[in-house]
């Protein structure tokens, strides 16, 4: 559902669901501290759930889609009395303070925290390695095992089936514990633990072709599609915007 602090001329539109494309003139941000939402801006698809939130600039066109039974927070403010150190719609990751401070105001606990004491919160969480994508860690003695094995090789290319075969379990019992103990497929899984690695390397000045081989994408089209979808842009943009080089 959509919070009642959504300033817009579109509000009229906004539904259980979400809304369709329009514009702010105030800059925007949104946050989904349960279930999720996905908000479609010129750069791309931007897949948004606790503790991940964007910034949307003032003038930037998107639309929303929210999931059944999520809670979607829209905090606007003013360009004028609150410069946006972001050009274009940017993911973040709020930290605990920021998350605090945005649920106190839905209880109406939050009303005197100044809005610039509330931005200099918000803008202060991080982009790059701070916003990493969420991924829960398994508490299954099989699944554990998987995990730690992917995040110290992401580009492990065994399939949850082989994975099983090497733990003697059922392929069906460690992709279902796999949903079950956080939220995701396996292959989803494995797919955030490749692409957060990937920033390490993005950051370290390799080339994209080098980075989707070294965290077990079978091709740089592959690796450019996935980080898109979940990051809402290129490996490329995402380096020249956080490190200011240019990744080939």
């Amino acid at each position: 559902m959509a919070d009642h602090r959504t300033r817009t001329p579109d509000e009229v539109r906004i539904t259980a669901t979400g809304h369709p494309t329009h514009t702010h003139d105030f800059h925007q941000l949104l946050y989904a501290p349960l279930g999720r939402i996905t908000v479609t801006t010129p750069d791309g698809e931007h897949a948004l759930s606790s503790p991940v939130a964007l910034w949307l600039p003032a003038g930037t066109p998107h639309s929303a889609r929210f999931d059944p039974e999520s809670l979607v927070l829209a905090e606007p403010f003013d360009p004028v009395a609150h410069p946006l150190p972001f050009a274009r719609a940017t993911a973040v990751r709020l930290d605990g303070d920021a998350h605090r401070r945005l649920l106190a105001r839905t209880r109406g606990d939050g009303e005197e925290d100044g809005r610039a004491g509330l931005f200099a919160a918000l803008t202060r969480t991080g982009t790059g390695h701070a916003a990493r994508l969420p991924l829960p860690h398994p508490t299954g003695e099989a699944t554990r095992a998987v995990a730690g094995a992917l995040l110290r090789r992401p580009d492990d290319p065994r399939t949850a089936t082989e994975w099983a075969e090497s733990l003697y379990v059922s392929s069906t019992s460690l992709r279902r514990a796999f949903r079950t103990e956080t939220g995701l497929a396996f292959s989803e899984w494995r797919t955030r633990a490749r692409l957060n690695h990937s920033l390490d390397l993005l950051t370290r000045g390799q080339q994209v072709g080098t980075v989707a081989a070294r965290v077990g994408f079978t091709s740089a089209n592959g690796y450019i599609m996935a980080f898109r979808r979940h990051f809402g842009r290129t490996p490329g943009a995402w380096t020249r915007e956080h490190t200011g080089r240019s990744a080939r």
